[in-house]
């Protein structure tokens, strides 16, 4: 019977066949003095069999599908690795990517509000510098949440659309005429954020609008 000593957390002094200059580490969850994460450990300690993966003090185990899809495309990861700039000043700054449909546009969640379609609401309008808005009033779980993590409950549609009749209006949650708030003009619709399937009654508009539908939940 093999015995291991318990994960120790003394600093110990390591290297590997891609880090040449030996660095200080905390010993891993293991328990093995050598042992590291990342691509790197995988491949280093590689059986032979291509299937297991061998400590230095011989303790074979089996590969992990992890392990295995890292080694599958080692190949890959080095040009990738070499392709990039050698000196961080050189790495170009990438604005992040936001349709200009959303920007500013109201984000209303559908007629039987409950916490998704109002967080959706208030978490997009954050991201697209826009307006969350209510469709109906809350239930007891959504004023809950706003109450507990200090967030503002948004005003109602009705009120929104009193001070901006035209204004760009963005579905969260729902996509079919008969869940939208009936204050809402289809033809001021720019966009569907939702995560439900096509079904009957979903809006149709005059022109292309911005549509990010998943299955996410």
């Amino acid at each position: 019977m093999r015995v291991e000593r318990l994960p120790s957390l003394n600093p110990v002094i390591r290297t590997s066949r891609y880090n040449t200059a030996p660095s200080t580490t905390l010993l891993g969850s293991l328990g093995y003095g050598d042992h590291h994460g990342g691509g790197a450990e995988a491949l280093r300690l590689a059986g032979p069999d291509n299937k297991t993966k061998q400590y230095d003090d011989g303790v074979l185990r089996k590969r992990t599908q992890v392990e295995t899809d890292v080694l599958a495309r080692e190949k890959a990861a080095h040009e990738l690795a070499d392709a990039l700039p050698k000196e961080i000043s050189t790495i170009p700054t990438i604005d992040l990517f936001l349709p200009e449909a959303l920007k500013d546009a109201v984000f209303v969640g559908h007629l039987v509000t409950d916490l998704d379609s109002v967080g959706g609401a208030i978490g997009a309008a954050a991201l697209y510098n826009g307006k969350a808005a209510l469709a109906s009033d809350i239930n007891s779980e959504t004023a809950f949440a706003l109450e507990e993590w200090g967030v503002a409950k948004p005003p109602t549609i009705e009120e929104v659309l009193k001070e901006n009749p035209d204004a760009k209006i963005c579905l969260v949650d729902h996509q079919q005429t008969s869940q939208m708030n009936p204050a809402i003009n289809p033809d001021n619709v720019v966009g569907v954020i939702d995560h439900h399937a096509l079904q009957s009654k979903t809006i149709v508009t005059d022109r292309p609008i911005y549509i990010d539908i998943r299955p996410w939940g």
